[in-house]
């Protein structure tokens, strides 16, 4: 170490060669002054940054990225999530519904309904659309009518599906008693200064209206809202039962995704509902049930079946045309006037077309293509956006799958992976086997036998993880051989975020084991 200091540490230089000049007056008037006025100081060349730098220095973080115009003008359009005011290429099915539920509006019960279709196909923007309608039809004739929806891949026990209908009437119904306890007040304020005011009314005498308006405040504090968890079923059952037939009224139970409530908790859900009618008094309950698996009912008990089915509706996929239509119609809401180019909506089309005719997939590619656009700062969509859009989308699907598989799963993958990643090429099971195995040992997991190992690789494969193709080894039988069918390093990186598969730090050895063994 030195003790003398850099020239950036030293202060200002006053020698002959320094930046500061005195000025010749100064000079004049005192030669042998070794220590200039301040005020007299001439600073040549001292660079103290220009305005812009200022302006740079001060610029917030979303300052450049706001600058561009943007290309959305209302970009929920292009979410699931979003109900159009027209529904291109599924009017029949609309028609069908609406034919179905009408009998609400004339006080009767309708015909329970399943609703069929893959991924994408309208289903359940169709249903809500209808509903929408059914309610606001409902409103204008004064007829008692109400559509509740719950999605039963979020609510997908019993308990939480009568929890959620029970509190959804509960609130209702306390709505409907306060404007009832209000009305009736304003009556009795009349009524107490002059007797008239309750001619043409159902009360002959203030007696009775206070007698009405204590009922209703005692009705009021009967309902108790259901905890989502420690009642016993029946209790909220009951509440249930009894919160919907406070009052008159026709009422739509929509159950969006009911083969996952049936295969996480059985059919006696749809049995209470479907069979609950010929206990209530005063409302009617119908049952609309969304499914993307046509066979789901052959595992219903076949009372519940017959109850339930009584009328289908199936939604076929979109062809290309199709979901062209739907995404032009939807385009011209979301983007502003010039910002797609020709080829964007036909090549979403196209994609989604080879994706079982999913709009919500077409609609998924537009919006995120959109959304890459504006990222670029560039004012139109374009062909290259789109394509971009999919390899994302594909890699957000891969992520996501290889996240929610088992950890059986995961340590398999994990083993295919590091082979690949070896330069292993025509993998074989034994190989996946050897260092599975080994894996299992590092992290303290259980040892499946190599034919589940292999069911395991075929299910892999069935999810488009894997590519596992049987081959003849003549005389030594056949084996498969395997190969990574998504991005290595991004698999790795999902796999590794796994808190047991990521405690293994050297994972030479375990590959190393398939030449060991």
């Amino acid at each position: 170490m030195t003790d003398s200091l850099d020239d950036s540490d030293a202060g200002p230089d006053t020698s002959e060669d320094s930046e500061y000049e005195l000025s010749s007056d100064d000079a004049a008037d005192d030669q042998s002054s070794q220590t200039p006025d301040l005020d007299d100081v001439v600073l040549d060349n001292l660079d103290t940054g220009s305005s812009d730098d200022s302006d740079e220095a001060s610029r917030g973080l979303f300052d450049d990225l706001l600058e561009g115009e943007p290309i959305f003008e209302n970009k929920e359009v292009l979410r699931p999530s979003y109900t159009p005011h027209k529904l291109p290429h599924r009017e029949e099915q609309i028609n069908n519904m609406a034919t179905i539920l009408v009998t609400a509006l004339r006080g009767d019960t309708p015909s329970n309904i399943l609703i069929y279709g893959k991924t994408g196909t309208g289903k359940t923007a169709s249903a809500k659309f209808v509903s929408e309608e059914l309610e606001t039809t409902s409103q204008k004739y004064e007829v008692p009518c109400e559509v509740e929806y719950i999605n039963c891949e979020v609510t997908d026990t019993q308990y939480r599906v009568l929890a959620q209908l029970a509190n959804k009437f509960i609130n209702k119904n306390v709505d409907v008693i306060d404007d009832r306890i209000e009305t009736l007040e304003d009556t009795l304020s009349r009524a107490r200064e002059d007797a008239t005011a309750l001619e043409g009314t159902e009360f002959d005498s203030v007696d009775a209206l206070e007698a009405e308006i204590d009922a209703l405040e005692s009705d009021k504090d009967d309902f108790e809202e259901v905890p989502m968890t420690g009642w016993p079923t029946d209790r909220v059952y009951s509440s249930f039962f009894d919160a919907v037939d406070y009052h008159e009224r026709v009422v739509v139970i929509m159950l969006d995704e009911i083969d996952k409530l049936v295969e996480k908790s059985g059919d006696d859900t749809l049995y209470n509902l479907s069979r609950m009618n010929s206990e209530l008094e005063n409302s009617r309950v119908s049952i609309m049930g969304i499914s993307n698996d046509l066979k789901f009912t052959d595992f219903l008990d076949p009372r519940v079946k017959s109850s339930l089915g009584e009328e289908e509706i199936v939604f076929p996929p979109y062809d290309a045309n199709q979901l062209r239509d739907i995404l032009q119609a939807r385009a011209d809401v979301a983007f502003k006037g010039s910002a797609l180019s020709d080829d964007v909506i036909p090549l979403c089309a196209a994609f989604a077309a080879q994706e079982h005719g999913d709009a919500r997939r077409a609609l998924d590619l537009l919006r995120t293509a959109g959304e890459l656009a504006e990222r670029d700062q560039t004012d139109q969509v374009e062909e290259d956006h789109v394509r971009q859009a999919q390899e994302k989308i594909e890699l957000d699907r891969v992520v996501e799958v290889v996240r929610t598989l088992p950890t059986q799963s995961k340590i398999v993958l994990f083993a295919i992976i590091l082979l690949e990643k070896n330069g292993v090429r025509n993998i074989n099971t034994g190989e996946v086997f050897n260092i599975y195995k080994n894996l299992c040992e590092e992290i303290d997991a259980d040892v499946l036998t190599q034919r589940r190992v292999t069911d395991l690789i075929s299910e892999l494969d069935m999810l488009g993880i894997v590519n596992a193709v049987v081959v003849s080894k003549g005389r030594y039988g056949r084996t498969k051989e395997i190969s990574l069918s998504v991005p290595t390093e991004e698999t790795e990186a999902v796999l590794l975020s796994d808190s047991r598969l990521g405690d293994i730090d050297d994972v030479q050895p375990f590959v190393q084991a398939r030449f060991d063994n």
